[in-house]
């Protein structure tokens, strides 16, 4: 069973099942993060959807170059999680099953692609205290020193 965080889905509404991954990336005691500034500021382990067809590890360095501007080497899977949320941007209530991965950032080839995003590095302490959301938050938590 994949554990969940957050709040339980709601009886009676229907759920679209939206499959993403996400990365760790740590670097001298410090995360790799992305700000998604729409609609405020939540602080979020890059990554996002695999898209139809796509395989999830050529996702992962689409989405980390995407919402980054880095790119990233020797991807690891942690493990997953599941969240029930409502996704304003696409106006869909999604069960988000978000695969984590451990890699190491590379280099930064430019700013981040994706609008309304800015890369941020922080203590990895203290992203454990920042990150948006408590799946992101365990795992940070659980495999970042």
């Amino acid at each position: 069973m994949i554990r969940r965080f957050g709040k339980p889905p709601e009886a009676g509404r229907s759920y679209r099942l939206r499959p993403g991954i996400y990365a760790l990336l740590p670097r001298d005691g410090q995360l790799l993060l992305t700000c998604q500034m729409d609609p405020g500021p939540d602080i979020q382990l890059p990554g996002g959807g695999i898209d139809p067809g796509e395989s999830p590890l050529p996702a992962l360095h689409r989405e980390v170059y995407e919402e980054t501007g880095w790119s990233i080497a020797a991807p690891r899977r942690l493990g997953a999680f599941r969240r029930f949320v409502f996704m304003p941007e696409y106006d869909l209530w999604a069960e988000k099953l978000c695969h984590i991965y451990m890699a190491r950032p590379l280099r930064r080839l430019g700013p981040p692609l994706e609008p309304g995003h800015e890369a941020l590095w922080m203590p990895a302490y203290e992203a454990v205290t920042h990150l948006g959301n408590p799946g992101d938050r365990h795992f940070a938590a659980r495999f970042c020193p």
